[in-house]
């Protein structure tokens, strides 16, 4: 049989499936726009004390921005409150945190549906990755939520999906790692910081991670499954329905946590958190520069501060968990006490606490010996939520840290012989049990 008779029908049905197929839908142009880094900036103090750029993209009461600290390194970013009042503006996502552009960097929506960022030079600093899929609109919505639409309505992309340093109302994490939220380095520097806040299963986890540290250190987790079998795989920031501000019920306008358990379209309260006093949509959950974990509420009444502070993770009132379990609450190094700095150990013993405390210099790895001292009646940071390792003598322990040389000092439990090697010292919480001891390395 002929070859080109067996080809033929192939042929065909690759013309169909052409003819066939649906057209790629693409950006109608009165969506599509290209909006450059230049002009003049802002005349009001924002938070951070940067400059801005408003963007043609706003819905009371967010606006997207470029903004900076630095004049050569901007962010394009998402603020919210009220524009009239000088500290009613606060920053709550980010683009490109990580990767800063310049004056005259674009952002560009075109026909292919992609929203990108791109530096004056053409490099890519960020993008939506959604080139070619059916992406028809941009909308920037009344909760902040930034997203873009196919041509059948659907969500294609969305930046509550990819969050900063904080989460809005409605706003989520993903189950184990998918997305999380990372402080921001300092008050110039929005790169990355050191914490982080993620979804682990049944546990909502805080990480603290410094620069010289290879892997997160766990320094709080809340329980949000109702059991810990419980596989959640979202978690939502929420505020109960409010009518009036004077209403009295004591369980309503609460900030709670919602829980999606395998997949589930039904959530369930896992966690309250404060009862505000004002509308509390205006409201966001941010980790901060000191790894605690804070919301603050605008109320749009009130020309100036007003923003509130309306909860604290690590609190100083009673009942509240302790600012000592804050990693560098103490700075580098210190004993915490009662929400306080007290002591600043040493080899000579426990002196008055200053900024200056820090770990003993240690000698290069493996270029001299080291020995340790001993603080008595005190914890790491981490132990209220890691064990250690159990069943090991307290020369196992040393011999552990002498041949780790980022070991900076081990934590033991003498009544439950427990060791902790500790690759950053931070904050020692002073317990009562003097049979929990640190031994701080140093120079022999």
């Amino acid at each position: 049989m002929s070859s080109s008779i067996l080809c033929f029908p192939i042929l065909l049905l690759s013309l169909l499936s052409i003819v066939i197929s649906p057209a790629q839908a693409i950006v109608p142009a009165n969506e599509t726009f290209i909006y450059t880094n230049q002009g003049a900036l802002g005349d009001y103090i924002l938070e951070y004390d940067g400059n801005y750029r408003d963007l043609p993209r706003g819905r009371q009461p967010f606006r997207l921005c470029f903004f900076n600290n630095t004049p050569t390194a901007f962010i394009l970013g998402l603020r919210m409150g009220h524009p009239r009042s000088s500290s009613g503006m606060r920053w709550v996502w980010d683009a490109n945190r990580s990767k800063p552009v310049k004056e005259n960097a674009t952002l560009t929506f075109g026909t292919d549906g992609n929203l990108v960022l791109a530096d004056v030079d053409g490099t890519v600093a960020w993008q939506t990755g959604t080139a070619n899929k059916d992406v028809v609109r941009l909308r920037l919505l009344g909760n902040g939520n930034l997203v873009l639409y196919d041509s059948k309505a659907k969500v294609v992309w969305q930046s509550f999906d990819h969050p900063s340093d904080a989460l809005l109302v409605g706003q989520g994490l993903l189950s184990n790692g998918q997305n999380k939220i990372v402080s921001r380095l300092s008050n110039i520097d929005a790169s990355n910081g050191p914490y982080s806040y993620v979804l682990e299963n049944s546990y909502l986890s805080m990480y603290y991670k410094p620069a010289n540290v290879e892997i997160p250190i766990l320094y709080y987790k809340i329980m949000i499954g109702r059991t810990e079998k419980d596989k959640v795989t979202k978690v939502q920031f929420s505020i109960d329905p409010f009518i009036t501000i004077e209403r009295d019920e004591p369980w309503a306008y609460l900030f709670r946590l919602e829980s999606f358990v395998d997949n589930s379209s039904t959530p369930f309260d896992s966690e309250y958190f404060s009862r505000p006093k004002y509308n509390t949509t205006y409201s966001w959950l941010r980790v901060g520069m000191d790894g605690n974990l804070k919301i603050y509420t605008y109320e749009p009444h009130v020309d100036y501060n007003a923003w509130e502070t309306t909860y604290r993770l690590f609190d100083r009132n009673e009942g509240d968990e302790s600012e000592c379990i804050l990693p560098e609450r103490c700075g580098s190094f210190g004993v915490c006490s009662d929400n306080q700095c007290v002591a600043c150990p040493t080899p000579n013993g426990l002196l008055g606490w200053s900024k200056k405390c820090a770990p003993p210099a240690l000698p290069a790895c493996g270029k001299g010996a080291v020995d340790y001292f001993k603080v008595v009646g005190v914890e790491h940071f981490t132990t209220s939520v890691t064990s250690g390792t159990p069943r090991t003598t307290l020369g196992d322990c040393r011999k552990k840290c002498d041949s780790d040389c980022k070991c900076l000092g081990f934590f033991y439990r003498e009544e439950s012989s427990s060791c902790f090697l500790a690759p950053v010292l931070g904050a020692l919480n002073e317990v009562s049990n003097t049979s929990h001891v640190a031994y701080i390395k140093m120079s022999k």
